[in-house]
């Protein structure tokens, strides 16, 4: 396989329902879920560390991620969005968009993606397993860092940068490649820009804010049994110590 849709959209512009609807087209598509959730990839994550320790614009091996898929949406392949445009000139950008504009995408964004910077609870994790002892840098250096520019600690700043992110898009790719596309515009556009035939089946809506916030207390609740077996075991190392003494 061959890279046939680059994804242009910041995480959080409907990217997984996206993500849904290119499968059930026919094109399986990479993905943040991909690197975390997919005991198959896990070696993902070491290209992409790689990838977050080389210069802004550097090529890759994309092929060793991105081999067995068709399509690529979301973080963090949409931190090099224009080096895959140039990797793989003959596909087609599709550029996702948050329904409610910048404003929208940064209260979803900043209420859901942004724990790991924001939950003490994630430094515990990050911490304490090796997953996030690679996940968090690499996030923080590709997604915080390159792509939204230091800037969602400020709103206004990071509300800046998505419409300028947006824009830079727009004016990039030439308009018979680019769909710029809502998951309130549904199946047509996007199986027009695609040449595909329409399911018959509403366009999928999943992933909202109210779901991610389970994972958040996912988090949370993994952070909170770690402490307490540490603590545990701390104290059963104490007690042990006082009857050796």
């Amino acid at each position: 396989m061959t890279l046939e849709v680059i994804g242009a959209g910041f995480g959080r512009t409907g990217t997984m329902s996206t993500r849904e609807a290119l499968n059930k087209l026919g094109y399986p598509c990479y993905h943040m879920t991909e690197v975390v959730l997919n005991p198959a990839n896990r070696r993902h994550l070491r290209f992409w560390q790689q990838v977050a320790h080389s210069p802004e614009g550097a090529q890759h091996d994309w092929e060793t991620v991105f081999g067995t898929y068709r399509a690529a949406l979301d973080f963090p392949a949409v931190t090099v969005w224009k080096e895959l445009l140039a990797a793989y000139p003959d596909a087609k950008v599709l550029l996702t968009l948050h329904p409610h504009g910048g404003p929208g995408w940064y209260d979803s964004a900043i209420s859901t993606i942004w724990y790991t910077e924001s939950m003490w609870q994630w430094k515990v994790i990050e911490t304490l397993f090796p997953f996030g002892r690679r996940f968090g840098p690499m996030q923080r250096e590709l997604i915080w860092n390159r792509s939204l520019r230091g800037t969602m600690p400020d709103r206004d700043r990071a509300i800046a940068r998505y419409d300028a992110h947006v824009a830079e898009v727009i004016e990039t790719v030439p308009p018979e490649r680019l769909l710029v596309f809502r998951v309130t515009d549904g199946w047509e556009p996007l199986c027009r820009f695609l040449d595909e035939p329409m399911p018959n089946e509403p366009f999928p809506c999943i992933n909202d804010r109210r779901e991610f916030c389970w994972v958040n207390r996912a988090v949370a609740a993994g952070a909170y049994a770690l402490l307490a077996a540490c603590g545990l075991l701390a104290a059963g190392a104490v007690w042990g110590l006082t009857l050796l003494l």
